[in-house]
């Protein structure tokens, strides 16, 4: 399915998941060799953990890896410098955040500064304080992607329906391309049964996204976003035009295999691709 393609970006090492480097790295070279292996995208990693990677790719020969990192941006120079230089690494991509304070045109200034390649992809996460507007509005006059925050460990972490929606519908609308990262542990909009967390799915990200491109309102897009029937939004997904992706480029996920399985309960995925995980 074309709108799902590449739509998963592998962050096991990242909470809740905190999958051991060595496990994840194994685990993500065993989904790129499975028949679900077009929904992949790159391993994400924190550029702290650059050092431990290159260990453990000395210790497999055979395995290669598409990379993003995460970043602060101070430390972008350094760390795509270092990620260079490891053997079996392509740098795909990053995704920077910024300190407290640091203004979207002085982002923007050291952004450019870096002198990145062409054929890195950079997000620029966006702050959910006073910054979003004007960072999204010079976004959207650069290559630079946005990133989402859609949740965390804490439950002040989640931005509720009507600001995720306001973003979305701002990125939309400003022409910038987004991801999203944490907290979308299910397709479908959902209470954590451990926690009590109100979590996104990210199937309602994907309809809310197309009924942004299409001139949805804020009220129209956070409905979609709070939107609990599986089987609903996935006749919204089966109508979605795969320009929906040039927008929500993807999220970060801690497990490739839930949103795997979900998908295929939910009709989207041939059920082989859940028999593929066993």
């Amino acid at each position: 399915m074309r709108t799902l393609a590449g739509l998963l970006d592998d962050a096991a090492v990242f909470p809740p998941g905190n999958a051991p480097l060595e496990q994840a790295v194994d685990a993500h070279v065993r989904h790129l060799r499975s028949v679900h292996a077009g929904l992949v995208g790159p391993l994400v990693l924190a550029a702290k953990d650059l050092g431990a990677l290159e260990v453990v790719l000395g210790d497999r020969p055979g395995h290669s890896v598409d990379l993003t990192l995460t970043v602060p941006l101070p430390g972008l120079v350094a760390a795509v410098a270092t990620a260079r230089a490891v053997r079996s690494v392509r740098l795909f991509g990053l995704e920077v955040a910024l300190p407290d304070g640091v203004t979207a045109a002085e982002a923007l200034a050291a952004l450019d500064a870096a002198d990145l390649d062409a054929d890195l992809t950079t997000y620029v996460e966006v702050p959910r304080d006073g910054r979003r507007a004007d960072l999204l509005a010079s976004l959207a006059r650069t290559s630079y992607r946005a990133k989402l925050r859609t949740g965390g460990v804490r439950a002040d972490l989640y931005p509720d329906e009507t600001e995720l929606a306001a973003a979305v519908r701002s990125a939309v609308s400003l022409g910038v391309p987004f991801k999203a990262t944490a907290g979308l542990h299910h397709a479908v909009r959902n209470t954590d049964p451990a926690t009590g967390f109100e979590q996104h799915g990210f199937l309602n990200v994907l309809v809310a996204t197309g009924c942004a491109q299409d001139g949805g309102d804020d009220t129209e897009v956070a409905k979609l976003l709070a939107e609990r029937d599986g089987g609903r939004l996935a006749e919204q997904v089966r109508a979605l035009e795969p320009s929906v992706r040039d927008a929500f480029c993807s999220f970060g996920t801690c497990s490739i295999d839930e949103p795997v399985t979900e998908l295929v309960d939910l009709g989207l995925l041939d059920p082989r691709y859940k028999k593929d995980l066993a």
